[in-house]
């Protein structure tokens, strides 16, 4: 077995396959698949002030190479989760990462200020909500909304911050320099494309939220294009994310400047698709005779 552990913004991971947040829960059912210290980390549900019911359904929908989804963070709350979920999660000898969500900058800073004081690894920090002090328009779709969420939740804790980035925007990797700016230790990206579908016998969309979040191998050309960008306009480090679904997708995501890897919808299709990436990595560079430095940011454009 290779050696496949990485140190992202400081903390050292086993390995650099991680959950994506929305797609995995706290783990708990996946661990009747495989213990859950087999992976490099656990970005979990994400976190909400209070408890959230989510969108009405319907609110999934299968595309072509994809899903769109509408759940509407639906969870517990933070406190619930401090409470109930991060004891148990903290048992399982992988890295915690607790994703945020909030509707306005209070809400972010407070989140950030109660996991400041608990033992959770890392805070990743979804700005693709809608801020309703600005008529709803996601925080991360300007420099200047993706700039005040980094710098609230930076001063709110000493906790390494990641900023995970909406690919919803014109120049992604101005919005990633603005996070950079103001004290980030990391992004990630991309979170989910908006799309749309209609079902023509009821002419009402598929998703009773209208549009919902496109993930799946369909958005993995378009994320591997952001993550080049972006490892090449920062600094910091870059977790890549969308659509990837096998250990080859996971190298291409690494060769286009990502250090760290979170697998989402792939997991709905096959529980052990994360396993089976890490098992893949481990193979890889075995018989290549590489490590994972010679791997990260190594593409040769044109």
């Amino acid at each position: 077995m290779s050696n496949v552990s990485v140190n992202f913004a400081g903390i050292e991971f086993k390995n650099p396959i991680v959950p994506a947040s929305g797609t995995f829960g706290y783990g708990h059912e996946y661990e009747e698949f495989y213990p859950l210290s087999r992976l490099g980390g656990i970005s979990v549900k994400g976190t909400t002030g209070k408890l959230r019911t989510g969108n009405l359904p319907p609110r999934i929908a299968e595309t072509p190479s994809g899903m769109l989804n509408s759940v509407g963070l639906q969870n517990p709350g933070i406190d619930a989760f401090i409470e109930k979920e991060l004891p148990y999660l903290k048992t399982k000898d992988t890295v915690i990462i607790a994703n945020i969500a909030g509707s306005d900058e209070n809400e972010y800073r407070e989140i950030a200020e109660k996991l400041d004081s608990t033992d959770v690894d890392m805070i990743e920090v979804n700005i693709s909500c809608p801020n309703v002090k600005a008529g709803g328009a996601a925080f991360g779709v300007s420099c200047e909304g993706a700039a005040l969420i980094t710098r609230i939740v930076r001063s709110a804790t000493s906790k390494p911050v990641m900023m995970k980035l909406s690919p919803n925007v014109t120049n992604i990797a101005d919005i990633a320099k603005a996070c950079e700016a103001e004290g980030a230790d990391a992004v990630s990206l991309i979170n989910t494309l908006l799309g749309m579908r209609i079902d023509i016998r009821s002419r009402r969309p598929v998703l009773h939220n209208n549009v919902g979040g496109l993930s799946g191998p369909a958005v993995f050309p378009v994320a591997v294009r952001m993550v080049w960008q972006v490892a090449n306009a920062v600094k910091i480090p870059v977790c890549g994310m969308g659509g990837v679904s096998t250990w080859e997708d996971a190298v291409e995501m690494m060769m286009a400047g990502a250090s760290l890897v979170q697998v989402g919808a792939a997991i709905f299709t096959d529980p052990y698709a994360p396993i089976k990436i890490i098992e893949g990595l481990e193979e890889y560079t075995r018989r290549e005779k590489t490590t994972l430095a010679d791997i990260i940011g190594s593409v040769k454009p044109w």
